[in-house]
């Protein structure tokens, strides 16, 4: 018997094409720990960054997509802290 996989599928939509762009070289660096059993990917379209997680429990995708709203909530701060990137 194989163990079923829960995923999630997020969609964040930025001002700018290189807003988004920063956003997911921001957040590209913070890998998911092996441990862990979650699996992330990010792409970006235009101004849309696109995240797919996969784990193996639905508390591990919740811990991650928790953590990775934590760390997308400091790069948008400091987008509009530090304003229009140029």
């Amino acid at each position: 018997m194989s163990a079923s996989i829960i995923t999630a599928n997020l969609e964040i939509p930025f001002p700018t094409d290189r807003e988004a762009e920063i956003a997911h070289g921001s957040l590209s660096v913070d890998k998911e720990p092996k441990r862990g059993g979650v699996k992330k990917t990010m792409t970006v379209h235009n101004n849309i960054m696109h995240i797919h997680f996969a784990a193996p429990e639905a508390r591990l995708l919740r811990v991650s997509i928790n953590s990775f709203f934590d760390h997308l909530k400091l790069v948008v701060e400091t987008l509009e802290r530090f304003g229009q990137p140029r």
